[in-house]
């Protein structure tokens, strides 16, 4: 089975409203032997909508939409359904009725337009939905769904895991689809490919290789499409294993798992505690860290030491080293975490000095040199990072690269 996702409503094509319906739906179809063959966004008109459906109906046997079923004048993706679906509306007592039920829970009362939107496809199976007032439409042509959902992401998730995935899974129960994901940081992509090229070759054809890069890291996803879905998901494994024992200097974890919570399951079963001293990151490699939940039982705190009094106040970094090596330098960081040895509890730290930019670089220093110390009390370990000129960037790269020296250390790969 393949299918089309086909969001609607203006706020998503002038980028007031990001999508991630469609990114969540594809990963539960996905699971479940699914294709998706197109993401599309269009504007709220019968024009956009009916035109769409003629062009995706020709090549999806299933098309989810999401949007535009509230009360207001407009969201018309009802009206024009039933009108692309050649069918009437009528008002449906069951939705009225649970709709004053919602209400009266809530204390308020009911406007005309609630009402109003109790009128529905008379040819539409209506789809529970009892996270807000809008039920979701199935409609059939011929062996083709065509299902209609809220867009509020918590409505859209209850109908889909209520109704939609239940009875889709009884459709593709003779096809699978089994994804084997690597996480890789500290190699670019291309480095990466030609050190598993010759597996690659391996492969047979149901089973397909993807490199998928961001910011220091890049996710290897091996695909396997068959019938038979612990047979796949044995062969994906095999190969998946493979490619393991070549990166292994560069594979942190596998599917949906993190940078940080990878390092905060190691200082976890380590008993190791850990803190950062950060300037250029301005308490971005903090907030990776503790954004996994429990990370206060191993993170004990963070020092932003932006501006050199700080430095020297806080962290007990010495004049004579700034003045004679600068902040950003490898001299500093050293004594930044030696620093932050000094006033936190911690086993093991980070510390980083930059130049994120876009101003502040010179020929010696462009923008981009970040110093980074880790490691232990006794063991300081300095890394020189030379990023690119953008400032989110930077730091985001910094972040990154620091995250995976300490957990490197904490394996003992550095």
């Amino acid at each position: 089975m393949n299918a089309t996702i086909i969001t609607i409503g203006d706020e998503l094509l002038i980028g007031q409203v990001i999508d991630t319906n469609s990114a969540w739906m594809s990963d539960k179809l996905n699971e479940i032997g699914v294709d998706i063959q197109e993401k599309v966004s269009i504007s709220d008109s019968f024009e956009a909508i009916h035109s769409t459906l003629d062009r995706v109906l020709e090549k999806s046997d299933l098309i989810l939409i999401t949007g535009g079923l509230g009360p207001t004048k407009d969201d018309i993706t009802k009206k024009a359904l039933a009108d692309y679906f050649m069918t009437d509306l009528v008002f449906h007592q069951p939705t009225w009725d649970r709709i004053q039920r919602l209400f009266s829970k809530w204390g308020r009362s009911t406007t005309k337009a609630h009402k109003q939107q109790c009128f529905m496809p008379r040819d539409a199976e209506l789809l529970r939905n009892k996270m807000g007032t809008a039920p979701g439409m199935l409609f059939y042509r011929g062996h083709k769904m065509i299902v209609s959902m809220p867009g509020v992401p918590y409505e859209m998730k209850f109908i889909m895991s209520d109704s939609l995935l239940p009875l889709l899974m009884e459709k593709t129960k003779e096809s699978a689809i089994v994804h084997y994901t690597i996480r890789t940081v500290g190699e670019g992509e291309s480095r990466l490919s030609a050190q598993i090229e010759d597996i690659e070759e391996q492969l047979p054809a149901h089973i397909k290789l993807a490199f998928l890069p961001s910011l220091g890291q890049v996710r290897i996803r091996l695909t396997g499409r068959g019938k038979i879905k612990e047979k796949i998901k044995q062969e994906v494994l095999q190969y998946g294993s493979i490619i393991d024992e070549r990166l292994s200097q560069f594979v942190f974890g596998h599917h949906h798992e993190t940078l940080e919570e990878v390092l905060g399951t190691l200082c976890r079963n380590q008993k190791v505690t850990i803190g950062t001293a950060e300037s250029c990151t301005g308490g971005a490699i903090a907030q990776k860290i503790t954004s996994i939940p429990g990370s206060s039982d191993y993170f004990h705190g963070s020092v932003v030491a932006y501006s050199n009094q700080v430095k020297e106040q806080v962290l007990q970094v010495s004049e004579k080293t700034l003045l004679q090596y600068g902040a950003v330098s490898e001299e500093t960081v050293i004594e930044m975490l030696s620093g932050l040895f000094k006033i936190l509890p911690i086993d093991v730290g980070i510390a980083v000095s930059g130049i994120a930019g876009p101003g502040g670089g010179t020929k010696d220093k462009p923008v981009g040199t970040i110093w980074i110390a880790y490691g232990s009390k006794n063991n300081i370990r300095t890394y020189l990072l030379q990023a690119t000129k953008d400032r989110a960037k930077n730091i985001q790269y910094t972040t990154v690269y620091a995250l995976n020296l300490i957990r490197k250390f904490l394996i003992g790969l550095e």
